[in-house]
């Protein structure tokens, strides 16, 4: 288990600073559109450390594919469940969406994360359903 916590902290630390730097990039665009024109101090600061947060809790959770004993399947969930409190938590804490767009944000999340892990999972399958023929042929 130690070795887990290691690696989730090292996960975290290494992917830490895309937070902000995702968070400049939306700023400046909602600036280029004209949506918003200006952050007060507190917006700013919350916005930069949550987004840390959030990059280094989403970076950090991907740890649960190494545990061998778990099954992928429950892997995927436990990550999806982490994720989703961690975005949610934080979208709510900095005002970014409203609590009676929830369920629209909870659908959106469930579609996006489906098809990013199966645009993930599915090669990863091919791949080791190959191999295993190209070895059991020799």
């Amino acid at each position: 288990m130690k070795k887990y916590l290691k690696q989730f902290l090292m996960r975290g630390a290494m992917f830490a600073w895309g937070g902000p730097v995702v968070t400049a990039i939306v700023w400046g665009a909602l600036h280029a559109a004209g949506t918003i024109s200006t952050l007060t101090v507190h917006e700013a600061v919350l916005g930069i450390i949550t987004t840390t947060v959030m990059a280094f809790i989403a970076a950090g959770i991907s740890i649960v594919y190494q545990i061998e004993n778990l099954p992928k399947a429950f892997a995927a969930l436990i990550q999806m469940s982490v994720l989703y409190l961690d975005y949610l938590g934080f979208y709510l804490l900095n005002g970014w969406i409203p609590p009676q767009e929830i369920p629209k944000f909870t659908l959106i999340f469930a579609a996006v994360f489906a098809v990013i892990w199966g645009c993930i999972y599915i090669p990863i399958r091919i791949r080791v359903s190959r191999l295993n023929r190209m070895m059991n042929r020799k």
